[in-house]
């Protein structure tokens, strides 16, 4: 490094060169001003953990197309306002779980291009080692996995900068799925990259692409329905808006009637969260719908559908399913008392049944013989039919089990206008009382 640099120097160029090792005395003083450093394509192998102590402002750090091997504890604690680190194109296996530590305003950090077989998840679960990182490119490495259900769990936001395309991944369901999601809400990472986001199938010759495998055996994977939520009455749910904007400058739920959710809680059982996911309480039948997140971006506003499903009934408790067997044991029990009325209750209107000194029925049709009469009607009072009844009559094997009585007597002939008179059928008359058993 050419001594001495001034020490307003803010940018400083070295890429092209031949620092094939940068010690902790490569900087003879304090450079207070300087904000970017470019060391790319210099064959450079070492870096000391303290190379940046005299760059403490350093906000663009460019150490791409080198030979790092790997990248040591602590290596760029000292750079607490730097924003973007390129490290590509190196020969990185090893990184330190404390590499990266202190780096609070890290936004973009490039490790493409190196031989990096595990993910580090480190750094980005819970957002607390790199909370302002929206770009981490981890392409054209050695991953063979990825935690995925992690990975789907990352807010919208980082994983449309998670750049993954051009690793040796074992094909599986989870992967496609993953990508297939990124791919339905237009994520740069995937769409920029479709072509390049292939994996290994055991049974392939060659690499096949993870949007390929739908449908496609041996895995035969579908695509997983997104944003659909399933609740009971009463339940309390929250919906979230996962937006891939950042700096989010208004957001709003529309619920499916149209109505707007305001942060005071609108109609009393929706309420707008502070991390903009809406809460519904004590779920009813009507909130059944689409509702949608309307974002507003810096640069471009989204908008977010989540559809909710609720089940017309509650899981709280025992007392609903004692109800409804008590309602199925009462109706049974009213069925049987039914069934019995009508067996060993039914009035007996034979002729056997009436006294000698009363006056026949009258032979033409009227009230008597109603549709709800339950026994026949059969010739009563004929002068010289003898009296007929079921226990003397010749049975046959009719419905349900049920003895038929044998043919329906005829009366003799008669003469005049209400010779046309027919004798009711005991299966049509009496059917509403058949054996069929009532359900209540």
């Amino acid at each position: 490094v050419p001594a001495p640099l001034p020490r307003f120097t803010a940018v400083l160029d070295l890429s092209h060169n031949n620092v094939s090792r940068l010690r902790a005395d490569w900087a003879p003083g304090r450079l207070a001003h300087l904000h970017a450093l470019l060391l790319s394509h210099n064959g450079l192998s070492f870096v000391s953990t303290e190379a940046f102590a005299h760059v403490p402002h350093l906000r663009h750090l460019d150490l791409s197309s080198n030979r790092l091997r790997a990248l040591e504890e602590n290596l760029f604690s000292d750079l607490a306002e730097l924003e973007v680190l390129l490290l590509y194109n190196n020969e990185i296996s090893a990184v330190d779980r404390t590499a990266f530590d202190n780096l609070s305003r890290l936004r973009k950090l490039y490790l493409g291009q190196n031989r990096i077989a595990r993910f580090p998840l480190e750094l980005l679960r819970d957002g607390s080692r790199l909370p302002q990182l929206a770009l981490l490119d981890l392409s054209a490495n050695r991953l063979r996995s990825l935690p995925v259900g992690e990975l789907q769990a990352l807010p919208a936001w980082l994983r449309d900068r998670l750049y993954l395309h051009g690793n040796p991944l074992a094909c599986d369901c989870p992967l496609f799925q993953l990508v297939a999601r990124g791919r339905r809400r237009r994520l740069s990472a995937v769409m920029d990259f479709q072509e390049e986001l292939r994996c290994l199938l055991p049974t392939a010759p060659a690499p096949v692409g993870i949007l390929t495998l739908a449908g496609r055996q041996p895995l035969n994977c579908s695509e997983a329905r997104e944003a659909v939520l399933e609740a009971h009455l009463g339940d309390t749910v929250t919906l979230s808006c996962d937006t891939r904007l950042r700096g989010v400058r208004n957001r709003h739920w529309l619920t499916p009637g149209g109505e707007r959710v305001l942060e005071e809680g609108g109609n009393g059982s929706a309420a707008l969260l502070a991390n903009g996911s809406l809460q519904l309480r004590a779920l009813r039948p009507e909130d059944t719908g689409i509702y949608a997140c309307w974002v507003a971006g810096p640069l471009l506003n989204e908008t977010l559908y989540v559809e909710l499903l609720v089940h017309n009934f509650t899981l709280h408790g025992p007392h609903d399913t004692l109800n409804t067997a008590y309602t199925t044991l009462v109706g049974c029990i009213l069925s049987v008392v039914l069934v019995l009325i009508y067996l060993y209750l039914t009035p007996c209107r034979c002729c056997c049944c009436r006294g000698a000194d009363k006056p026949p029925a009258p032979r033409d049709d009227s009230i008597n013989s109603s549709v709800l009469s339950a026994t026949p009607n059969h010739a009563a009072g004929v002068p010289g039919e003898p009296c007929r009844s079921r226990s003397a009559s010749t049975a046959g094997p009719g419905q349900n089990g049920r003895f038929k009585v044998g043919g329906t007597p005829q009366p003799p002939p008669r003469h005049g206008p209400k010779a046309q008179r027919k004798v009711s059928d005991p299966d049509s008359v009496s059917s509403v009382f058949s054996d069929t058993p009532i359900v209540v």
